[in-house]
């Protein structure tokens, strides 16, 4: 279960440094800019280093506010071998040891329910339906403990806006693939299968909520949802739906996979909040992967850090009744 946290086990320290020396950089051409430095000096900011270990997705820099933090990203080494994936087990090493002959062509996601054009997207179709962008975004795990990951992809609105809702559209249900074939995790029974999340119209709509279709300047990893997942940064990192085949506009919430396995811990909202702690541990702060076993945990950001950008979204909603 997500509660288990580690499970006892390190996560592996990354050989890669490239990422952090990306981000000096970034800080320094920042400070330039700041001091009157030329404006076509912007995209560079975009150009995170590619690690090469797979095709190259670029992504240019993101107009889109909230869509960049100045922090520095986490290894990529941390990024592909630290993941909750539970089709493919529930240790944190299983996806990155498991999930590599996961087969993501021919893919196709099902896009229908109360919209005026449902239909089949390919994947080809989907990697060229809006310019790709690089999201530099949070991401906090319910477990307490964090990442920054840089990633590639749109806002989910460009589709949604394609399909276009009908006015009794009010939620988004996601499903993941669920193949057992290819997914060893699903023979257990830890929580039903497809893994299915949800939100409502106007969070998917948000310009922040990202179809990512891959990070560092590559197409995804098979551990961290390839070829297309959700990531939604201010919420926690389970509501993130990888490897999705099907999304569904519906008039009610949709019920979640963790909310039928464990109602009283996960609710439909999930937003990141630090007054708010799961029944068995605080929120209140959060491990940051990469800096070290004894590194000082952070404090937790309200909606992880994006209060600015969301926070209306929830104007008069009891957060704590609405977790």
């Amino acid at each position: 279960m997500l509660y288990l946290k580690d499970r006892g086990h390190l996560h592996p320290l990354a050989s890669e440094i490239t990422p952090h020396e990306v981000w000096r950089q970034r800080r320094t051409l920042i400070q330039g800019l700041m001091a009157g430095a030329a404006a076509t000096a912007l995209p560079a900011l975009a150009a995170t280093a590619r690690p090469g270990k797979r095709d190259a997705l670029p992504g240019a820099r993101s107009a889109v506010p909230g869509a960049a933090t100045m922090e520095a990203p986490t290894a990529y080494g941390d990024v592909t071998s630290y993941n909750n994936f539970y089709e493919f087990g529930t240790d944190k090493a299983d996806p990155a040891q498991r999930a590599q002959k996961l087969q993501t062509r021919p893919w196709t996601v099902v896009v229908d329910g109360l919209v005026k054009k449902p239909g089949r997207w390919d994947l080809d179709t989907l990697l060229k339906l809006a310019p790709m962008e690089e999201r530099v975004y949070r991401l906090r795990c319910v477990e307490g403990w964090s990442m920054v990951i840089p990633w590639v992809g749109y806002s989910l609105a460009e589709l949604i806006r394609r399909v276009e809702p009908l006015g009794s559209a009010r939620y988004l249900q996601f499903e993941t693939l669920a193949d057992a074939k290819q997914m060893p995790g699903l023979r257990s029974n830890i929580i039903p299968w497809p893994y299915v999340e949800g939100l409502r119209l106007d969070e998917a709509m948000h310009p922040l909520t990202l179809l990512a279709f891959g990070l560092y300047g590559e197409v995804l990893p098979p551990q961290n949802g390839a070829p297309l997942r959700l990531v939604v940064p201010w919420k926690y990192g389970f509501k993130s739906a990888k490897s999705l085949v099907a999304i569904r506009f519906v008039e009610q919430p949709p019920r979640s996979a963790w909310q039928r396995t464990a109602p009283e811990e996960y609710g439909f909202y999930a937003n990141v909040n630090p007054t708010v702690d799961h029944p068995r541990w605080s929120q209140a702060s959060e491990r940051r992967i990469g800096e070290g076993l004894f590194a000082r945990r952070r404090p937790t950001l309200m909606f992880n850090g994006y209060e600015p950008q969301v926070g209306q979204l929830y104007a008069g909603l009891d957060l704590k009744k609405n977790y």
